[in-house]
């Protein structure tokens, strides 16, 4: 069996869950086509929303073994982007500092780039630990 990193929080996805009718845990566990789907059809119509309480596990234990662990914690990104993103501390927390301030100054670009990081944040994530795991050994 394979060994998971752990990088995602089953608790945060059932908290993000919780707005389930948003997307918010699908984006969180790097889902973000189906993500939208349920943000346009505000999860498909409460179903999907009620059937995704059970899927949760399985998609905790997939983001796992999909993503790079290390130093930026997934979860804390997810709750600065989904709560404070327009303010840009999610990207401060990256350590991405000029696109932060941008962000502060902007409101997220418009919130357009806030939309972005909802795509892309685990992805970012990833790479960040990735490269100072390079970087380490």
């Amino acid at each position: 069996m394979p060994q998971t990193n752990d990088t995602h929080s089953i608790a945060i996805g059932y908290l993000l869950w919780l707005f389930g009718f948003t997307g918010a845990h699908r984006f969180y566990y790097g889902r973000p086509v189906s993500g939208t789907i349920w943000f346009f059809t505000l999860g498909l119509l409460g179903l999907g929303w009620l059937i995704d309480v059970f899927l949760i596990p399985s998609m905790d234990r997939a983001a796992s073994l999909r993503y790079e662990p290390g130093s930026i914690n997934y979860s804390l990104a997810w709750i600065l982007l989904t709560f404070l993103g327009p303010l840009g501390f999610h990207r401060f927390y990256m350590g991405k500092i000029i696109t932060g301030l941008i962000y502060l100054l902007t409101g997220g670009l418009l919130l357009f780039g806030v939309l972005y990081d909802f795509w892309t944040l685990n992805s970012q994530i990833s790479e960040i630990n990735r490269s100072r795991h390079v970087a380490d050994v």
